[in-house]
């Protein structure tokens, strides 16, 4: 079994009561845990911010599958990709719009980029890149 440090933090009463309301809704058992679970968040983020680290996300596009040729377009950019592209999902949201949820893998800066492509893309409406590691350096 792992050692634990102890440590102390002075918080405003008001801040610490909503952080505590918060994550009793998240369903953590103690503040222990989600102070845990917040410093490894902040630690991954460091990480996967590194240009050479390796991360592993997904880029979520939605667009207007009407926008002349944006399916061929993201085809394209994302054929260009091959070896940091996992694999995608594609829905039809409704009769003029699709989402495509699509798996990534490779340094942060190849990713950074890919995702940048693809939501600068005329007719998307909404994109986001998350990402993260596989923590394997956190305890």
């Amino acid at each position: 079994m792992s050692t634990v440090e102890r440590f102390g933090v002075s918080i405003d009463p008001d801040l610490l009561a909503t952080f505590d309301q918060q994550i009793k809704q998240a369903g953590y058992q103690n503040r222990s845990e989600a102070v845990r679970d917040l410093i490894r968040d902040y630690l991954v983020r460091q990480q996967w911010e590194l240009p050479q680290a390796t991360v592993v996300g997904t880029i979520t596009l939605v667009y207007d599958h009407h926008t002349s040729d944006i399916e061929h377009h993201l085809t394209h950019l994302q054929h260009e990709h091959t070896a940091h592209i996992s694999c995608n999902t594609h829905v039809h949201l409704d009769e003029h719009n699709c989402i495509e949820v699509i798996i990534v893998q490779g340094p942060g800066a190849v990713i950074r980029s890919i995702a940048d492509q693809l939501i600068a893309s005329r007719g998307v409406k909404h994109g986001q890149l998350v990402c993260t590691t596989t923590g394997a350096d956190l305890a």
